[in-house]
């Protein structure tokens, strides 16, 4: 590996806050497109627990399991040689006590070659938050909208309590969290907390101030069926030229044009 292409590192990603320049993340679940995206120079990829959804088909993140997660993130880390690779940690793998979830923590990194985990929560996981970082692993934490939380919250819904998520927020950054991810929350509130920590914001909904940006792929790529959330853009509309390219193929087939003699051996 080329030093133009050595792996981030997480300070190095933690100073990208001060560099001037805004950081960018995209979740990817497999080897193929995990690779691609890499390619594509963005700073991070999260192996979300978002695969609950977009992978497996499931209304919310909460059935996604611990070795599910592992699954995914392992073929992740084996395609990406630039992205600092963080991993969710799925429900309710951290709110079992802080031995607990060092332990499933610590499996995250020894199964995969992810360099850092994400949890839902600010001050009231401040407590699990450092008791990983005091263990050597390193925690993004995840303020606002947390899906994991769907029923407690009662829908996914904007998150407006500024002086909670500001307590949320510098909570996590004392307990040790090298980044936080803040979302839907209101655009002017994502600003001042972003102006209030020393640590990156990451932002999915939450405006154009915070230090960087996260979107799901299937969002960004167009691979979704259905809805699309307020907060994501679509970049192209891949589930258009998979279905025509799958139709070509049948097509072709039924016509008996495909395989042609090229094709044989």
């Amino acid at each position: 590996m080329s030093p133009e292409t050595r792996q981030i590192t997480v300070p190095q990603f933690t100073a990208m806050k001060f560099s001037g320049r805004k950081i960018t993340m995209a979740t990817a679940y497999d080897y193929a497109l995990a690779g691609l995206v890499d390619a594509a120079g963005v700073e991070g990829i999260l192996v979300g627990d978002s695969l609950s959804m977009v992978v497996q088909g499931h209304p919310n993140t909460l059935p996604v399991t611990l070795e599910e997660m592992v699954y995914h993130a392992e073929m992740v880390g084996r395609a990406v040689r630039h992205a600092l690779v963080v991993v969710d940690m799925p429900f309710p793998s951290f709110h079992l006590g802080p031995r607990k979830a060092i332990e499933n923590a610590g499996r995250i990194l020894k199964e995969t070659r992810c360099q850092a985990v994400k949890l839902e929560g600010g001050a009231e996981q401040a407590e699990v938050i450092a008791a990983l970082v005091s263990a050597g692993i390193p925690v993004m934490a995840h303020c606002g909208l947390r899906p994991q939380s769907v029923h407690q919250l009662g829908g996914y819904r904007v998150q407006r309590d500024e002086r909670q998520l500001l307590a949320d927020a510098q909570a996590a950054e004392h307990a040790g969290a090298f980044a936080i991810v803040l979302e839907c929350i209101p655009a002017k509130a994502a600003e001042r907390i972003s102006n209030a920590v020393k640590i990156p914001t990451i932002g999915i909904g939450a405006g154009a101030a915070c230090d960087g940006q996260i979107l799901v792929l299937h969002d960004l790529l167009g691979l979704n069926t259905g809805y699309v959330p307020r907060h994501a853009k679509t970049y192209a509309i891949l589930s258009k030229t998979i279905v025509d390219a799958v139709t070509a193929f049948r097509d072709e087939v039924r016509a008996e044009k495909f395989p042609g003699e090229e094709h044989a051996f």
